[in-house]
């Protein structure tokens, strides 16, 4: 069917979509496709809200997610969208669609208390992996950053005299986080562990495998779960539930949403106000002081 690789260009090019946002679409586009094809459906014109519903209920009688029936239908909408902007099509057939409710699932994190327990006690051994393992954990529940941000950094992206870091969000925006003085150690001491085991990296990409290379996510994921474990019994034991940490720690404490939603990269507010509710622990420990019979 047409038009595909021209959606691939728009996103990658003119939406500027990450790597895996791409290849997320890829997959969702071609799973419908198929199910066009088993229906002897061959051209976009064709696909109408029947259609769409047809193939979303087929997805629930196989026994997908509802968040991830959203994202699959999101992404079919995204590309009918794209064939209106093309003058391919009048009409986007996802638009009539009502999508099942999904599940309000609160974010997994690791308590304040178990954090201070994984780094000012647990050792992580002197060697570099050792070091490089500790910031990690450090870098991670220090700014919030994302898992592909992490991947991502690069040294000159550090302003060392200002404490503060430059990432790479999504579609590419820029953001500047900053950092407590404590973290600055750790980053001296990896960087000059890195620089007398790797003198010839070459790269600027910060955090390094034990070979020198540039770090992929599947490490990234390995020493996060490996280190939560040994202070935390959360479900989930991934870089992203320590950004959910850094989050909710800072707003048990005070800080202002709207601050939280520009430290996170946060497109809109929205996506910051689920961790209202898991603040819970500041709640209980303000009404534990001020109602009289608590």
């Amino acid at each position: 069917m047409q038009y595909i690789s021209s959606f691939y260009n728009y996103l990658e090019f003119e939406k500027r979509c990450s790597p895996h946002t791409l290849t997320t679409y890829e997959t969702d586009l071609r799973q419908f496709t198929s199910f066009l094809k088993s229906g002897n459906i061959d051209r976009w014109e064709d696909v109408d809200s029947r259609t769409v519903r047809n193939w979303m209920v087929k997805l629930m009688n196989d026994g997908i997610s509802t968040v991830t029936i959203h994202r699959k239908i999101s992404a079919i909408k995204t590309f009918f969208r794209f064939l209106m902007r093309e003058q391919v099509i009048d009409n986007n057939p996802v638009s009539r669609v009502a999508v099942p409710k999904k599940p309000k699932r609160l974010p997994v994190f690791v308590k304040e208390k178990e954090m201070d327990l994984l780094l000012d006690t647990v050792s992580f051994g002197s060697g570099f992996n050792g070091v490089r393992d500790r910031f990690i954990i450090s870098l991670l529940y220090a700014t919030g950053m994302r898992l592909s941000e992490l991947v991502n950094l690069r040294i000159s992206g550090i302003d060392r005299k200002q404490r503060v870091i430059k990432v790479l969000g999504k579609r590419n925006k820029e953001r500047i986080i900053p950092y407590y003085k404590e973290l600055d150690k750790d980053l001296s001491e990896y960087l000059s562990l890195r620089d007398s085991t790797f003198p010839d990296s070459g790269t600027d990409i910060l955090i390094l495998t034990s070979k020198g290379k540039p770090v992929y996510p599947k490490l990234i994921y390995r020493v996060v779960k490996k280190y939560l474990a040994l202070v935390s019994t959360v479900s989930k034991k991934s870089p992203h539930v320590l950004r959910h940490s850094f989050a909710t720690a800072l707003l048990n404490r005070g800080a202002d949403l709207n601050a939280i939603k520009e430290l996170l990269g946060h497109a809109n507010l929205s996506a910051t106000e689920i961790y209202t509710h898991v603040s819970f622990e500041k709640l209980n420990t303000i009404y534990k002081q001020a109602h009289p019979r608590a």
